[in-house]
Order: structure tokens, then C-alpha cells, then sequence
């Protein structure tokens, strides 16, 4: 502790000495006193110091002191201990907290890091599922084909009503653009409507090329949807060129021209095709293609007669109006100078001559001459084809009436033949008159022979399969069933009166009343016992061949047509050939008419009256004949075929004795040669009386041929070991 202690001796008269304290330095006084807590005890008085009386006291005095500074030290000691342990403590608790601050850095960087690596993990993912989604799409895309746009179909109805729209400028193009070329007049005074109208055009144009990119196209019978296979196929056409050059923006050669030159834009006339198309296609939809085939016609003509006026006047204009009586007379003269007088006596003047009339002035110059020679060539033809389209459109018109009355005037000219009643006479001309005004004359087989099986089905499903339906025992079958059915359905027609069946006749057909009343009447024909009405049926147990049934197949009722009545047939043997491709729907059918025969008490149950039918019999036989048949060409064909190889078999086994050196032996082809010639002369007949016995003969014949070449093969087979 840096703590000096210095004692001083002096000697004073004899022994007597005197001794000093240590003399303490300030500093340390001051840290002793700081640091013990405890009173300091008081300094020495003078008394003792100088005290010289015994030397004994001094030393344990000295001794005491020594042992309290030893005290003091160590108390200091102890104290400086503490502090620094205290110092110590503080720091180490410092150390801690810093370390702990540092960890819980470390700790929240760790947090951090794992918070980024967490991130980078979910970003990784979502790359991946990303990745992912995009081979799923490429897959998908691959599974797929091509990406499917929006692509419209030639066969609907917007692709119809946008031919309605574009057909409507290329009409403007074709009767305006020659009109305001020729008629200036027209040009000038509504230039302002010409040019919105003119550029309307020209955006509807610029749509149709868009809609034909979206237009589909069919490849191996599927509508094509790539957005680049549908652009590819417009471009590579010849309509894309022609498009283009329609589109060709002429009207710049205003600034060039000036504004009196309309038909700079000619190249929009080149769009006549979609016009084309349009009437095409109303002609296959409308219900009147005749009417509108006149009136297209009568359109064509007007469009040809509106040229050729527009150029007669543009013609007058060039030589002069009112030079001479051909061309259009002096405009100086006011009737003959307003616009609608111009176009009205242009049109007058082609329509004359077009249609040959003449009763025109007659040209002078030789240009008047060649025009008006080419317009009557153009009139000839004009006129040839009114003339022929006219007189096609009114025979197909008549087609149907021609051919219904050609009918009629058969059956009218074989009953004057034969001698018919007059009664039986009016009754059939008023059958085919109620069929003629009903609209029933079609025959609907001969109608629909001409459409595809399903197509056909489907049309006889929309028209009868309600009407087949009503009736019982087809309620639950099929509809592979049905559908036969309903095309084996025929229509039948009935006067008043007629009657359909009667008591005791053989049914061979049931009928489905589609239209109409019938009465079930009594043999005398006129009382009535009920009245069977639209979606009535009868007949079709009789039609069934259901065994055990007491009416068998015979009629049980008379039924009577009260008005013109209109019946579905079906016959007995339709039905049955249909009912080949389904037993199960047979044995479903037979149930339910035994169901209702046992109803009505129409059916023995007494096996030993039930006797089996005579047609099924016969059919039967016919098969196992058929059959037996089959068999013995069969059996013939393998016994020429067993013979054949036979022959090869020997005729191999001599050339290989012939190679081996050996002697043929010639004694069984000697033998069977008389057979053979035996067996030739044999009459046919009795060839015939064979075939018919028992095959047990034949049987024997083989088994002792097929013995012959094993006896042949013997001795062969005892030579080759001596070989």
C-alpha cells in the first residue's frame, strides 16, 4: 500500500530513551479512514509518547501496535480485496451484460439472417411453383395444340349477319362511285355526305380483313382455332391480294386531281365477292329460294341497266350534248338540265336498249355505232338469261304439283280403264285432294333417303318418337330400339269410312293415331261401342306372336275411320327384324304382353293347349337345313382338299425314291386308275343317292385310304436301315 514507517531513537540522560511513533503518511490516513466505517482510535497523547519510565512497557507497546497495524493492514487489505472483488463483480456483471447484449445482437442477426433465408426460401419456391405452373402450361399446351382464340364459324349466324353488313358498302361502291363520275352534279352537291360515307366504307372494309383473321376453316373435318394458322391461311389466299388492292388508300390523288375525279376509288369495287357470297347464302337459308332467286335476278339487271346509263351519258358528254338525235339532248334547255332528268332519261334510254325494244334514235358516228352494237349484245344476253332463269325458277316452283298431278292423272286414267264406280271414283280424288291441301303428299322416305342414317334418325325421333312413346309396351325399351323404330314407322292416310281393320282378319300391323277419330263399331258398321282419339294405339299384341293367346293372331274388333284420319304403321316383320339386334328387349316386349293378355283374360296358361307356331316351325327347319347345307359343302370341300394333299404327298415321296436310287413301285397307281375309271362311269343319278345316304360309308373310305399309305410307308421304313 506504499505505507512507510520510520522510528526514531533518541537517548536521553542514562537508559531513558524515547521512542516516536510512526509517522503515517496523509494519503493513506485518508483511505484508511474512508475505508473502515468504524471510529478511528484517538492519536497518542503526549504523555505516553514521551513516556521513559520502563522500557518493558515500551515494547509491548511497540508489540501491541505492531499487532494493530498488522490488524489495520489487513483490514485494508481486506477492504481493497472487496473493492476489487466488488470492481471485479461490476465488470464481470458488465462483461455479462455487454455479452448478453452481444448474444441477443448475435441473436437478432441470426433472427434476421434466418427471416432473409426464409424469404429466399419462399421466393425459391414461388420460382418454383412459378416454374412449375409454366411446365404445367407448357404441358397443358402441348396436350392441347395451339392456344384457342376467339374464332368465328362460317356455318353461324354471325358470320351471316356480318355478310348482311359488308354486302351494304360493296352495293354503295358498285352503284354510287360510276353515278358521281358521270353525273357531276352529284359529285359536287353532297361532297361533304360523300366523303363520311366513302370512309365509313373504308373502316368496314379494314373490319372484314380483321374478321377474316378471326374466320375458321375446316381441316379433316375440325374447325381450325390457331390464331396463326388462321392468319397464315388468309394470307397465303388469293382473297388477302385482292384485299389489299382494295384497300390501297387512292383517294390521295384528290390533292393531285382535285375533288371531280369519284373514281379514282374503283378499286373498291373489288370486294364483290362477299356480296356474292351473301346471296348465296340466303338462298340455302330462306324458306322461299325460288322468290329470291327472282329477285336477285331482277337486282343484277337493275345494277347492268345503272351502268350503262351512268356511261350513255358520260358517252353523250364526250362527243357533245344535242350534237345529234342519238346522244342526250342540249343541256341550254331547262327540262333537260336538272340532275334527276339526266339520270331519268339516261336509264330510260338502257333499259330500251337492253331489253331490244329499240324505239330509239338511230346513231351517226361510227363510235355510236359500236356502242350501241355493244349494248344490244349485252340486251341479247341480259334477256336470254331473265328468260331462261325465270322459266327454271317457276318449273321448280311447280315441280311438286306437276308430279302429284301426274299421279293423279294415272290412277284417273286406270280407273276409266278398269270401269271403277263413280262412288269409288270421288272417294279417291278426294283422298289426294285432302292430301294435296294438308300438305301430306310427301312421301317422307322418299324425302328423307337422301340424308345420312343418323341425320335421318334424328329427324324421325323429332317427329314420331312422342307418337311411339304412348304406346305401352315400347314405353320402357331402348333407344338403340326406338330408333329403329321410329324409321320403320309409316305414315298412312284414311277417308271417312275406311275401314282399318276388321273381326277375324289376320294382324300383321299395329297403328298409333296421330290424327283423327276411329270407332271400334260392331259387324253391322254403325254401332259404335267407343271412340279411340290422337295417341291411341291397336294391334300390338297382335303383332308380338305371344304363345298361349286365345285371339291368337286374329283381329278382335272392327275399327272405322269417322273422318280423315292420319296413322302411324307398323308391320310385323319390321319389327321382328329389328327385335334380332335386341333379344332382351323381345323377352321384355312378350312379358308385357302376356301382362296384359292375362288382364283382359286373353291368355291359356295349359301347356297342352298351347301348340307351338307353324311359321316358327318352318323357320326353323329352314335353318337346320340351311345349316346341313353348310355342313356337307363344307365337308366336301375338305375331302378335295385332303385328296390334293394326298396326291402332292406321293408324288414327293417318289421323285425322293427316284433321287435315292430306288424302284417305284407303280402297282397302286395301276390299281386306282380302273378305280377311277369305274367310279367315271358310274351314272350321276346314282352319285346323287349316295350323297343323300348316311356319311358312315364315306367315313370307312377314308379311314381305309388313310390306312393304304401307312402299309405303302412300311416297308420303306424297314428299307432305310439297309440304307
Amino acid at each position: 500500500m506504499g505505507e512507510r514507517r520510520s522510528y526514531r531513537t533518541m537517548i536521553v540522560s542514562g537508559s531513558a530513551t524515547l521512542t516516536v511513533p510512526p509517522r503515517m503518511d496523509p494519503i493513506l490516513e485518508e483511505d484508511s479512514g474512508e475505508d473502515s466505517g468504524s471510529p478511528r482510535p484517538p492519536p497518542p497523547s503526549p504523555r505516553r509518547l514521551f513516556n521513559v519510565n520502563n522500557s518493558n512497557n515500551n515494547e509491548e507497546e511497540e508489540k501491541e501496535k505492531a499487532e494493530k497495524d498488522k490488524k489495520e493492514k489487513k483490514e485494508k487489505k481486506e477492504k481493497k480485496e472487496k473493492k476489487e472483488k466488488k470492481k471485479k463483480k461490476e465488470e464481470k456483471e458488465q462483461e455479462n451484460e455487454k455479452e448478453k447484449e452481444k448474444e441477443q445482437e448475435k441473436d437478432k442477426e441470426k433472427e434476421k439472417e434466418k427471416e432473409k433465408e426464409k424469404e429466399k426460401e419462399k421466393e425459391k419456391e414461388k420460382e418454383k411453383e412459378k416454374e412449375k405452373e409454366k411446365d404445367k402450361e407448357k404441358d397443358k399446351d402441348k396436350k392441347e395444340g395451339p392456344k384457342e382464340v376467339f374464332v368465328i364459324n362460317p356455318a353461324s349466324n354471325l358470320y351471316y349477319q356480318w355478310l348482311v353488313l359488308i354486302t351494304l358498302p360493296v352495293m354503295y361502291n358498285w352503284t354510287m362511285i360510276i353515278a358521281r363520275a358521270c353525273f357531276e352534279e352529284l359529285q359536287h352537291n353532297y361532297l361533304m355526305t360523300w366523303f363520311i360515307l366513302d370512309y365509313l366504307c373504308d373502316l368496314l372494309y379494314l373490319a372484314d380483313m380483321a374478321f377474316r383473321t378471326r374466320t375458321g376453316y375446316l381441316d379433316q373435318g375440325l374447325l381450325v382455332k390457331d390464331k396463326n394458322l388462321l392468319i397464315k391461311h388468309y394470307t397465303d389466299s388469293f382473297q388477302f391480294r385482292i384485299d389489299v388492292i382494295s384497300m390501297i388508300p387512292t383517294d390521295v390523288l384528290y390533292f393531285a386531281l382535285g375533288l371531280d375525279y369519284p373514281e379514282i376509288r374503283i378499286n373498291k369495287l373489288l370486294r364483290l365477292n362477299r356480296m356474292f357470297e351473301f346471296f348465296d347464302r340466303s338462298q340455302t337459308m330462306t324458306n322461299y329460294p325460288n322468290i329470291f332467286r327472282i329477285c336477285t335476278l331482277v337486282m343484277y339487271i337493275l345494277i347492268i341497266i345503272h351502268w350503262n346509263a351512268c356511261l350513255y351519258f358520260s358517252f353523250s358528254k364526250s362527243i357533245g350534248f344535242g350534237s345529234d338525235p342519238w346522244v342526250y339532248p342540249s343541256l341550254d334547255e331547262p327540262e333537260f338540265g336538272d340532275l334527276s332528268r339526266k339520270y331519268s332519261f339516261s336509264l330510260y334510254w338502257s333499259t330500251l336498249t337492253l331489253t331490244t325494244i329499240g324505239e330509239t334514235p338511230s346513231p351517226e358516228l361510227d363510235s355510236e355505232f359500236f356502242f350501241h352494237v355493244m349494248d344490244f349484245l349485252v340486251g341479247v344476253l341480259i334477256f336470254a338469261t331473265i328468260v331462261g332463269n325465270i322459266a327454271t325458277m317457276i318449273s321448280n316452283m311447280n315441280a311438286a304439283q306437276a308430279q302429284f298431278q301426274a299421279r293423279i292423272d294415272n290412277i284417273k286414267q286406270y280407273m276409266h280403264v278398269r270401269h271403277v264406280s263413280k262412288d269409288l271414283e270421288k272417294r279417291v280424288i278426294k283422298w289426294f285432294d285432302y292430301l294435296w291441301t294438308n300438305k301430306k303428299a310427301q312421301d317422307e322416305r322418299e324425302v328423307l333417303r337422301y340424308l345420312p342414317d343418323k341425320l335421318r334418325a334424328e329427324i324421325g325421333m323429332n317427329v314420331h318418337l312422342d307418337t311411339l312413346k304412348k304406346v305401352r309396351i315400347f314405353a320402357d325399351c331402348e333407344a338403340g330400339l326406338l330408333i329403329q323404330l321410329v324409321l320403320l314407322l309409316r305414315p298412312q292416310v284414311y277417308s271417312p269410312g275406311d275401314y282399318i281393320c276388321r273381326k277375324g282378319d289376320i294382324g300383321r300391323e299395329m297403328y298409333i293415331i296421330k290424327e283423327g277419330k276411329l270407332a271400334v263399331v260392331a259387324d253391322d258398321g254403325v254401332t259404335q261401342f267407343c271412340v279411340l282419339g290422337d295417341g291411341s294405339y291397336f294391334g300390338e299384341i297382335s303383332i308380338l306372336n305371344i304363345k298361349g293367346s286365345k285371339a291368337g293372331n286374329r283381329r278382335t274388333a272392327n275399327i272405322r275411320s269417322i273422318g280423315y284420319s292420319d296413322l302411324f304403321c307398323l308391320t310385323k316383320d319390321d319389327l321382328m327384324e329389328a327385335l334380332t339386334e335386341y333379344p332382351e328387349a323381345k323377352t321384355m316386349l312378350e312379358d308385357k304382353g302376356r301382362q296384359i293378355l292375362m288382364k283382359d283374360g286373353l291368355l291359356d296358361l295349359d301347356p297342352a293347349n298351347i301348340k307351338p307356331d307353324q311359321k316358327d316351325l318352318e323357320d326353323r327347319v329352314n335353318r337346320i337345313y340351311s345349316t346341313m347345307m353348310l355342313m356337307q359343302t363344307k365337308l366336301k370341300k375338305l375331302l378335295a382338299d385332303y385328296d390334293k394333299t394326298e396326291k402332292d404327298l406321293k408324288q414327293r415321296i417318289a421323285q425322293i425314291e427316284r433321287y435315292a436310287g430306288e424302284e417305284v413301285e407303280e402297282d397302286e397307281e395301276e390299281e386306282e386308275e380302273p378305280k377311277k375309271e369305274e367310279e367315271a362311269t358310274v351314272p350321276e343319278e346314282e352319285k346323287k343317292e349316295e350323297d343323300t345316304k348316311d356319311e358312315k360309308p364315306e367315313g370307312e373310305e377314308q379311314a381305309e385310304e388313310e390306312k393304304k399309305p401307312e402299309e405303302e410307308e412300311k416297308p420303306e421304313e424297314g428299307e432305310k436301315p439297309e440304307e
